[in-house]
């Protein structure tokens, strides 16, 4: 068990990301408490999510920023070497020719903080999210 020096809270994995206190009430106060390498990462993932999906709601859901439209469409969060974008598992598998290079299980894509970031590809994940949800 790791404890959190800051707040006390404990944790199986040692120096797990978490946020001290209250969490984020919007996506930018989300990106705000990040290292300032990883808030330019996340504001690229979130520009790419927010063109794609300009009406949907954004909001904070189990701490991660999120865009929403009657569901959770797609969620995205900053991990400590990698950059996760949470599309569920139907998605992991339509795009599975897509991500070979990227670490991916069941909902979950990791794109690692040491390779550029596939916005395109990010935009069209997102995309398919929110047409997925319209059906």
């Amino acid at each position: 068990m790791w404890k959190c020096p800051k707040c006390g809270r404990a944790f199986q994995n040692m120096g797990q990301h978490h946020f001290c206190g209250e969490s984020p009430n919007t996506i930018e106060d989300y990106i705000a408490e990040q290292s300032e390498e990883v808030q330019l990462r996340l504001r690229q993932v979130y520009a790419a999510i927010k063109a794609v999906l300009p009406d949907a709601t954004e909001k904070i859901s189990w701490q991660m920023p999120t865009f929403w439209k009657g569901r959770n469409l797609i969620h995205f969060a900053a991990s400590k070497h990698h950059i996760g974008l949470y599309p569920g598992g139907k998605a992991t598998t339509v795009f599975a020719d897509q991500l070979t290079e990227y670490p991916t299980s069941k909902g979950t894509i990791r794109f690692p903080n040491h390779q550029p970031l596939p916005l395109e590809l990010i935009a069209e994940i997102a995309r398919w999210c929110g047409q997925e949800n319209a059906k």
